[in-house]
């Protein structure tokens, strides 16, 4: 008889965006984080920020997976019209790639993750940084800072049930 290796579940947290902040937690605890960007190049088509995210979430998949849960910022207000766009478009890919694989998702509000990570359910992009900084990592942004976040409050309350 064997035993697995595997210790932890693989989860990925998001905050989708043009410029997408990741961070995982791999089957052997790892935890890593980091930005990617999806903005279109001027002679990409409409579809292509959508079609590489789709890969990126595959490749991430096959390299640290595989994925068995995914949170995500829950956004209910953008800044531009354009950015609501964004945020659709990659929510659509994001929980069809997930369905298509039998991975659950859990949008997380704005408001819970600040207030978990800072103390302050309206904290600002810098004091975001800082409580991620206060833990040991070190963010490039506010976007990676809120998915260390997201991933700290999924690891934290077991999803919200704790």
């Amino acid at each position: 008889m064997t035993q697995s290796t595997h210790t932890h579940r693989t989860i990925l947290a998001l905050d989708l965006g043009t410029t997408t902040g990741w961070a995982i937690r791999d089957f052997d605890g790892l935890i890593t984080s980091g930005t990617v960007s999806f903005k279109p190049s001027r002679y990409d088509g409409g579809g292509m920020r959508y079609l590489r995210f789709t890969n990126w979430l595959t490749e991430l998949d096959r390299l640290s997976g595989p994925i068995e849960a995914i949170y995500y910022e829950e956004v209910r207000r953008h800044a531009g019209t354009d950015a609501a766009h964004v945020f659709g478009g990659l929510l659509a890919v994001l929980t069809s790639w997930g369905e298509l694989r039998g991975v659950p998702y859990q949008g997380v509000p704005v408001g819970t993750i600040k207030k978990h990570a800072s103390g302050k359910g309206n904290a600002p992009k810098q004091a975001m940084i800082d409580a991620a900084r206060q833990r040991g990592f070190n963010p490039a942004d506010d976007n990676e800072a809120d998915a260390i976040a997201i991933l700290l409050w999924a690891l934290e309350t077991k999803g919200g049930v704790a």
